[in-house]
């Protein structure tokens, strides 16, 4: 392996420490339904694509419709490969 491999891997293993903290804390908040700051600028947006995808915010999926989901998605992807 040359110098630059190391580099990147060097450089890639401090960007990966230095968001773990943000991007955790980013991630429990929105499972948790708390504000995370963006939602006054995405919450319209992503409201718009559960209008359009017909997705219910406050509904619970089962799980016979995301093995279904899942199933279809991934039936989607071979099509389209």
């Amino acid at each position: 392996m040359t110098l630059n491999g190391y580099l990147q891997i060097g450089f890639y293993l401090i960007v990966l420490i230095a968001l773990a903290k943000p991007l955790g804390s980013y991630m429990a908040r929105v499972y948790e339904g708390k504000s995370f700051g963006l939602d006054r600028v995405l919450g319209p947006f992503e409201r718009l694509i559960y209008r359009l995808c017909g997705v219910r915010s406050d509904e619970e999926m089962s799980w016979k419709k995301y093995a279904l989901a899942m199933l279809l998605f991934n039936f989607a992807g071979l099509a389209v490969r």
